[in-house]
């Protein structure tokens, strides 16, 4: 359960009982009362230090999401070791489980080896990834000898080697601690008849071989020096942190709710090298050199080689989307290792054009803000948005968007007065530091003018930065590092002064209040931007905190929301979920993501890609939605791609509950 709040946020698991193990007991009636009586009466004869019951279908979908993400959370040992499948699902009679798994432990103890079991108890049958030192040379002795012992324990209480999956190669070995010999040659005979010349799995069953015959261990060493992030959960090891990926295959699930994002560019493409595993398979290739050219990172002074095209290739249609981070069970953060991949293949190098325009979009903004009207009457121009376009290596068929005509920093400038830094005003109200990003400052001030009302009306006095702030996520985006971490270092220094003062910081571009939160952290070290990381919040996360804070009534109003894909995976939507819903919302809050994705969806090659995402959840939705419906997206890139491929206008949090506001 740590596990699952580690990766995916407190919200994701509900509260549970005290205990170090928990065991989840579902339970069916004819009505709620006849569940009730039984959950009740289970929780009396149980021996457990501690029960809860849970009712929510809600709550109990996030508790069973957990177990089913059970293969790929175990895939680390406690102390954070890769840990692997070989003792996968033995299975003992259920009434003989507590006994066997006692002595499972001490089994474990015997070998020093560490694993989390979990399964189906009710069956008997537990599964367990267990850190076999296959990075030491008696690896696969120690694997042997624990899967021997192990084989003659399941055995002595009339369980089976597999009580889910076939015994194949991996335990085929030991099913003369299940069998009879007399079993065992019929089944050498019913084979020979089958197969005379011994074609279909050979050495699977019958004369099997070895189970350790076909152990193979990755020959990559450590990859620590020269890298742009840190790497924070895996050492600072960009090569274990790649081989998180243990193949569970989460993200090529065939099931999609609203509950979930990754991977938009295979549900788009169905192509394996398009999934997260398999680009994740595409980088432990280059970082093992067997397959993707040079030699093993670690051993001979071999580097990776950074710029292979299958790496390329599998990364071109990733969309950045860091659904991965939250959603898939072994952590894999594939839009960190996409940046860190550009960022190595063009050091010293000409990028993409894309990089130069899309990636440096601020920094054209800033300028743009100077004539912004000058700029939209230039770039609307017949052939010169074209040929803009093509030069910027972006699509065609998108649009270059319209520059406001007044900044929202201009418009609050006009509008403040100086103040004293402190957690609460000259009048007594409590102060709070709106972060206006520049897609918020250039393109959409309406929504930072909302906010302030927002907040206004919550109790707060709000402050904006002094000094400007980037987040330098289009560079991150766009693998440009050093030139983000230069341009988030003056940021966090200047946020600093804020935080220090206790003063709340809120973000109201997800992908930017994500690097704040995240990214920040990986580029400049936890002890330089923990303590902004710390004072960041979104909206919803700041009025959810704030003392007798109510909400304006929405009650009668259906709302569409596409959260952001970044908000999901970095910070969690479940208070704005929560904000919506006590307004009296009624909310149809969509999975998957829009497909623009910053710039993903706006370079030339990725249209048809970018539409066929957003067709998967956020368009068809928008289609059904009834004309009144507000469809809710706090995401620039969300709004844009509303606006490009539909004839609905997405809003922010801010700019709904500002609606609702009495007039002034």
């Amino acid at each position: 359960m740590q596990l699952g709040t580690d990766r995916k946020g407190p919200q994701a698991v509900p509260e549970l009982p005290g205990g170090a193990a928990w065991l989840f007991v579902e339970i069916s009636g004819d009505d709620a009362a006849e569940v009730a009586d039984r959950a009740a009466a289970v929780s009396l004869v149980a021996t457990a230090r501690h029960s809860r019951i849970i009712t929510s279908p809600a709550q109990a979908a996030a508790l069973w999401r957990i177990r089913e993400d059970g293969g790929g959370l175990a895939g680390r040992s406690p102390a954070g070791a890769p840990a692997h499948a070989g003792w996968e699902d033995a299975a003992v009679p259920p009434e003989r489980l507590g006994d066997y798994l006692r002595e499972f432990d001490e089994l474990l103890l015997n070998h020093h080896l560490k694993g989390f079991p979990f399964g189906h108890f009710g069956d008997g049958c537990v599964h367990v990834r267990l850190d076999f030192p296959f990075q030491h040379d008696d690896g696969a002795a120690v694997f042997r000898a624990f899967l021997t012992d192990a084989a003659r324990l399941v055995a002595s209480y009339g369980g089976s080697l597999s009580g889910e999956h076939g015994d194949g190669r991996a335990r085929s070995e030991l099913l003369p601690f299940m069998y009879t010999p007399a079993a065992l040659s019929l089944f050498g005979k019913v084979k020979g008849i089958l197969d005379p010349d011994n074609i279909l799995n050979p050495g699977v069953l019958v004369d099997p071989e070895p189970l350790d015959a076909n152990v193979r261990v990755a020959e990559a060493g450590p990859l620590r020096t020269g890298l742009a992030f840190g790497y924070e959960h895996d050492d600072g090891d960009f090569s274990q942190a790649v081989h998180r990926c243990t193949g569970v295959g989460q993200c090529r699930a065939a099931h999609r709710d609203n509950q979930t994002v990754m991977c938009p560019s295979y549900i788009a493409t169905l192509e394996e090298k398009d999934s997260t595993r398999g680009r994740a398979r595409a980088l432990q290739e280059m970082i093992n050199g067997s397959v993707v050219g040079g030699a093993a990172v670690g051993h001979n002074h071999g580097k990776p080689n950074w710029r292979a095209p299958e790496v390329h290739e599998a990364l071109d249609l990733c969309l950045s989307c860091k659904g991965c981070a939250s959603d898939c069970p072994t952590g894999i953060d594939m839009a960190s290792y996409k940046a860190e991949v550009l960022h190595q293949s063009y050091k010293g190098r000409i990028r993409p054009a894309s990089h130069y325009s899309l990636g440096w979009l601020p920094r054209w903004a800033m300028l743009a803000s100077v004539a912004p009207r000058v700029v939209n009457a230039l770039v609307s121009l017949p052939g010169l948005g074209k040929l803009g376009l093509r030069l910027a290596g972006v699509d065609q068929r998108r649009r270059i968007p319209a520059f406001a005509p007044q900044t929202f920093h201009k418009w609050f400038g006009s509008r403040r007065v100086s103040v004293a830094l402190s957690a609460s005003g000259p009048d007594g109200r409590p102060q709070v530091l709106l972060w206006a990003d520049s897609f918020t400052n250039n393109f959409s001030p309406e929504v930072g003018k909302a906010a302030v009302r927002v907040l206004e009306d919550a109790g707060y006095e709000v402050l904006i930065p002094e000094k400007p702030v980037c987040c330098g996520l289009t560079w991150i985006s766009t693998g440009q590092l050093d030139s983000a971490r230069k341009i988030l270092r003056s940021s966090v220094e200047t946020l600093k002064e804020y935080a220090e003062q206790g003063i709340p910081i809120v973000g109201l571009e997800p992908s930017c209040t994500g690097v704040l939160r995240s990214d920040s952290i990986e580029l400049l070290g936890r002890a330089v931007a923990g303590q902004v990381a710390s004072a960041t919040h979104t909206l919803a996360e700041l009025l959810a905190k704030t003392p007798d804070y109510e909400a304006p009534s929405l009650e009668g109003i259906t709302v569409v929301a596409q959260p952001h894909c970044h908000h999901h995976a970095v910070m969690g939507w479940s208070p704005d979920a929560a904000l919506l819903e006590g307004a009296g919302a009624s909310l149809q809050k969509l999975g998957g993501c829009c497909g623009l994705a910053g710039n993903f969806g706006v370079e030339r090659g990725h249209y048809e890609v970018s539409v066929a995402v957003a067709e998967q959840q956020l368009l068809p939705a928008v289609r059904a939605a009834a004309a009144d419906a507000v469809v809710l997206a706090d995401g620039y890139s969300c709004r844009t791609q509303l606006e490009d491929l539909s004839e609905r206008k997405g809003i922010h949090l801010a700019q709904l509950l500002a609606e609702k506001l009495p007039a002034k």
